[in-house]
Formats: structure tokens, C-alpha cells, sequence
């Protein structure tokens, strides 16, 4: 497979062929639990009949126009995304990093139209991820991101630490053109933030004249059990970006704006050829429509309540902590025990997980697993946590 496709990902020797549910299968008709959904993507699963019905009725209308004309489906998502997420303009492109990327433009612009060309740094936080574009990587708050290999790496960039009081004393001037922060650190471990801080460091940028920005790509679109993770911590971001699951699998990003940045993007700035194209607001639509119902964001966060609460009774003295939001979950392992093995064990058993760090394994199941599903996920995984405690496998605690 790597001389067909280059393996810049590290995959496995696996090959999936099909999936329903939070279920997937192999060409060898093996069954597994995914507790991964894609990164995120997946966010209703496999094979889900709404969704599976709009594409195919908007691609037997049209696929793909140029931006220079508006789609209607296109028109309907955008409404509905910014009704349920209190946006006043936004602009769709193809994933995370075109997102972030968007963002970033538009701080600069801002800061330059209120402040001139000394206002233009924008603040990260330490463990933070934001894409694997040049400016996404440079704003990327964590080292081993930013190899010689890929240098020279752009200017105005600035990293803080998280839920750290005595930096965002001194973090912000006149040279300051945005704060730009992960509600919760994916990519870095799983890592909450503190709600009196973010507020805090939110009010300290816009002290100083910058705008505040939200990387909602992983966190957003009802991961953590609100909408946005930007909701619950109560920060009010002008700018968000949103990615992964904002079409269920078919490659869509966004850049929502308010407030001091609804108008600093005018025509020309920003473009992208495929960026909002009818297939995937459809199925943005059927997303959104899904998502943002109140009793189904309950049962993202009972779920996710529910899951980190199971793994923590089990009590194997090498899981050092169990943290997230609503299906976001990081379960903390001791160095003693390479997350990667467990992932790899995991996989070999039938269930999909990732990791997070360097000593997090992570779960990002669809937003609508079933009960059952959950059920069969947590056996398996508790299997392997057994066989490592009991020196089967990698190191013993």
C-alpha cells in the first residue's frame, strides 16, 4: 500500500470496506467497535440515513459550482449554522487548516486596520494544534511541530500557557493582533480549559485591542456536549473555526465571524475553489439539524459522562486520570506504558481509538453511538487495559 499511497499518516495494515452505525468492518469481514469516527469526522456514524440520502439527492442536482454564483443549499446551510451558533457571517472551505488558516488572515487584517503594521502577533497556548500548514504549525503551541525541516517558519506568532494567571499578565499590547485558543487541547493530551481563565484571557486581549478567536475544529459542532465548546465557557469568540464533523464525513471547514470581525474580510481576501460547494452543505445541513437539538447534546454529554466514569472505576493503577467533555475523552496513561501499544492492541481486538500527546489514549466516538456499541467498546477496552496489567503486553505498571 505505502508505493500506491504515501504513508505520511503511519497507517495500519488494515483496510476498511464498510461501516453502519459506530460499527465498522474490514475486506476480511472483521468487525470493529470505532471509537475514533475518522478524528471527529464521523460525527453520526456510518452509513446514517439522512445524511446518506442528501448527498445522493444533491448529487443527482449538482456537485461543485465556482463561487462566483451562490448555490441554494449552500444559502439554506449557511442560515442555519449561523442561527444555531449566533454568527453573523462566515466563510466555508475544506477542513481544519483552511479554516484556521482563514482566521489567521483575518486577525492580520484586523490588526492592521487597528493598529498598523505593528499589530500583527497573534497568541497561542502551549499543547495547542491548529493545522499542518506553515502559519497552522507556527501557531501550533508545541515543539516537536515545528522540525528544522520545514523552516523557515512565519513570523508573528506567540505561545502562553494554559490556565496560567501570571502570563496573560504580560502577554498582551498594542502589537497584539488576536488570542487564538482550543477550548479543549485535542491533539496536546485532552487538556480543559479553565472557564475563569479563558474568560480572563479573553478580556485581557481585548484590553488591549485584539480580537479573540476560537479553533473549534475538534470541539465544535456538539462534541463536548454544547454546540460549541465556546458556549459553555462563556468567552464569546468574535472569529470560530469549525471543521471535522460539520459534514459527517464529506471534507467541508468554516470561519464564523462577529462582532469587530464581521466586516474586516471583503472580496478578494480570502478564496477557495471547492470551499462550500453544494454536496457538502448538504450534509452540513443534516449536521446541523441533528446536532443542534437540546436532547440530543444531553445525550453526548451522559454518554461522555457515562464512559469516563466506567474507565475510572476500573481502577488500574497505571491509568493516571480520565478527562473531557462529552465525547471528547483523554484517559491518562503512566509512562511506564506506550499509549501507542494500547492503541495498537486495541486495534488488533476490534476497537478503534487514537492518542493524544505523549501519554493519552483518546476516544472521539460518533456523537450518536448506541448503547450497545458503547458497551461493546468499553469490554474490549477494558480487556486490554487487563492484559497490560497483567504483563501480556508492553510493559507491566
Amino acid at each position: 500500500m505505502e508505493k500506491k499511497i504515501l504513508n505520511n499518516y503511519g497507517s495500519f495494515d488494515v483496510v476498511f470496506e464498510k461501516g453502519k452505525g459506530s460499527t465498522l468492518w474490514d475486506v476480511n469481514g472483521k468487525k470493529y467497535i470505532d471509537f475514533l469516527s475518522g478524528i471527529g469526522v464521523n460525527c453520526l456514524g456510518h452509513a446514517y440515513k439522512p445524511l446518506v440520502k442528501a448527498i445522493s439527492d444533491q448529487a443527482k442536482r449538482q456537485l461543485h459550482i465556482s463561487n462566483y454564483y451562490l448555490s441554494d443549499i449552500g444559502l439554506v446551510f449557511a442560515d442555519e449554522l449561523l442561527a444555531v451558533t449566533g454568527f453573523e457571517k462566515g466563510y466555508f472551505g475544506n477542513s481544519g487548516a483552511e479554516a484556521n488558516e482563514a482566521a489567521i488572515k483575518l486577525a492580520r487584517k484586523y490588526g492592521y486596520l487597528n493598529g498598523g503594521s505593528k499589530r500583527q502577533t497573534i497568541i497561542t497556548l502551549e499543547n495547542s494544534f491548529h493545522g499542518r500548514t506553515l502559519a497552522t504549525l507556527t501557531a501550533t503551541g508545541q515543539s516537536k511541530f515545528h522540525p528544522d525541516c520545514f523552516a523557515p517558519y512565519p513570523a508573528g506568532f506567540k505561545t502562553i500557557r494554559a490556565n496560567n494567571y501570571d502570563d496573560i499578565k504580560t502577554a498582551f499590547d498594542d502589537t497584539t493582533a488576536a488570542l487564538f485558543v482550543e477550548c479543549v487541547q485535542g491533539e496536546g493530551g485532552v487538556n480543559l480549559l479553565d472557564k475563569e481563565w479563558v474568560q480572563a484571557a479573553a478580556k485581557a486581549a481585548r484590553d488591549a485591542g485584539a480580537i479573540v478567536m476560537a479553533d473549534e475544529v475538534q470541539t465544535g459542532i456538539g462534541r463536548t456536549g454544547t454546540f460549541l465548546a465556546s458556549d459553555a465557557l462563556g468567552f464569546e469568540p468574535e472569529v470560530v473555526t469549525l471543521a471535522k464533523g460539520i459534514a459527517g464525513g464529506v471534507p467541508m471547514g468554516a470561519c464564523l465571524f462577529r462582532g469587530k470581525a464581521a466586516d474586516v474580510f471583503v472580496a478578494g481576501d480570502h478564496q477557495s475553489t471547492f470551499a462550500g460547494n453544494p454536496l457538502a452543505c448538504a450534509a452540513g445541513c443534516v449536521v446541523v439539524e441533528t446536532v443542534s437539538d437540546l436532547n440530543f447534546l444531553d445525550r453526548v454529554s451522559h454518554a461522555g459522562d457515562y464512559i469516563r466514569g466506567t474507565v475510572s472505576g476500573w481502577n488500574f493503577p497505571f491509568v493516571k486520570e480520565v478527562r473531557g467533555r462529552g465525547l471528547m475523552i483523554g484517559i491518562q496513561i503512566d509512562p511506564s506504558i506506550n499509549p501507542a501499544d494500547i492503541k495498537l492492541r486495541c486495534l488488533e481486538k476490534g476497537l478503534c481509538v487514537t492518542t493524544a500527546g505523549s501519554d493519552v489514549v483518546r476516544f472521539l466516538p460518533p456523537l450518536n453511538i448506541s448503547d450497545k456499541e458503547i458497551a461493546e467498546g468499553l469490554a474490549i477496552f477494558k480487556s486490554v487495559l487487563q492484559e497490560f496489567s497483567d504483563g501480556k503486553c508492553g510493559t507491566k505498571a
